[in-house]
């Protein structure tokens, strides 16, 4: 029932319940807004839009339904085709993540809804951020690129995961959050882990691609034995070098080797190609020297038969034979020279004389002498 401006209540005189007393519009202080005329024509709308009174029981009702509704309402949420579903029951997870879509689940504080992006690829950087320069890092990143090697180095390793939600659930359970922290530990342990094992030289040239391809495998293993619901896109090594009080140093080491590699090619080029010509020059001269043992026996064996049939004749007319070989010898020998033969039993007086040499010249025919 509304309040009644009337004398004797509440605080008696004529006060009202605030304890101020009836005042007409305007008062000493101003216009005052007349409560009790709110209030009434509040209640008065309220009647009209609730049948049977604000204080009957159907009106009741409808405000205990349409609150019911708007609660249930709240339990709406939807999930984006790049985003995985998880609903919390009472804090626990339910069993299997739901779809992409409109999806509805008991409203607060009974369940509710976490949507992580499972398709985003996401990075983690250790030992330098982006947008830093190289040198100057602060000591915390330092402490997170400066690593031992096999070969009891120091170098200087930084690099990247990209990774992505693999399952969501137990992504946001069996891991710590912020889960990037636990990616990055986790990341660096095995990094650590491996270029523990590997030389400096390696580390530093060749075996740069080896190095990411098993750190991917053996993050990916570790995360797995977490069940942290992640995948590993890629490790890659944005910066390998010793540390900067000694990269100098380490420079020239490394254009030394290169260096020594270079006159090593050279060398085995240069010896590619002198092995080759010695090797053809050998054989030749095994050639003609099997040629030149071929032709001397040849000839030996010539001279052998030669000889033996000189001698069968020799045996069968010695006189003969031995005037013969003479005057092919003496022809041998004098064959640029005139010669004149003479016969010892032509007599005394008269030289017997045959100018052949004369003759053969007159006739054109070059003169080598006669025989008797």
């Amino acid at each position: 029932m509304p309040w009644q401006n009337t004398g004797g209540g509440g605080g008696g005189g004529g006060r009202g319940p605030w304890g101020s007393g009836p005042q007409g519009p305007r008062g000493p202080q101003g216009p005052q807004p007349n409560l009790d005329e709110l209030m009434r024509k509040g209640q008065d709308r309220l009647k009209q839009i609730l049948p049977g009174g604000a204080g009957g029981k159907s009106g009741i009702m409808l405000l205990i339904i349409g609150a019911l509704l708007l609660w249930a309402a709240s339990g709406i949420y939807r999930v984006n085709t790049d985003e995985q579903g998880v609903v919390l029951r009472f804090g626990k997870a339910a069993e299997q993540p739901t779809l992409p879509g409109l999806h509805w689940h008991l409203p607060w504080p009974i369940e509710t809804a976490l949507t992580p992006a499972v398709t985003v690829v996401n990075r983690v950087d250790v030992g330098f951020r982006q947008g830093m320069t190289q040198r100057g890092r602060p000591a915390n990143l330092l402490n997170e690129s400066l690593m031992l090697t096999g070969d009891e180095n120091i170098v200087d390793v930084a690099f990247t995961v990209f990774w992505q939600i693999k399952d969501a659930k137990r992504y946001l359970f069996n891991i710590q959050s912020p889960q990037e922290d636990t990616v990055k530990a986790v990341a660096e342990s095995v990094m650590r882990e491996i270029v523990g094992k590997t030389p400096i030289s390696r580390v530093l040239t060749e075996g740069r691609g080896e190095i990411q391809r098993e750190v991917t495998a053996r993050l990916q293993n570790a995360l797995d034995e977490y069940g942290a619901g992640i995948l590993v896109r890629e490790v890659k090594l944005e910066k390998v070098d010793p540390p900067a009080q000694v990269i100098d140093a380490f420079r020239d080491v490394q254009a030394a080797e290169a260096d020594r590699e270079r006159f090593r090619n050279e060398a085995e080029r240069y010896a590619n190609q002198i092995i080759p010509e010695a090797r053809g020059k050998a054989n030749q001269l095994l050639q003609e020297a099997e040629a030149y043992k071929e032709q001397i026996i040849a000839e030996s064996q010539g001279d052998a038969a030669r000889f033996m049939s000189v001698y069968e004749e020799y045996k069968q007319a010695r006189d003969v034979t031995t005037q013969r070989i003479y005057l092919e010898t003496m022809e041998t020998i004098l064959k640029d020279m005139n010669k004149v033969i003479m016969d010892e039993n032509a007599g005394t007086g008269v030289v017997p004389y045959m100018a052949l040499p004369e003759i053969k010249r007159k006739s054109g025919t070059p003169a080598s002498g006669g025989r008797p």
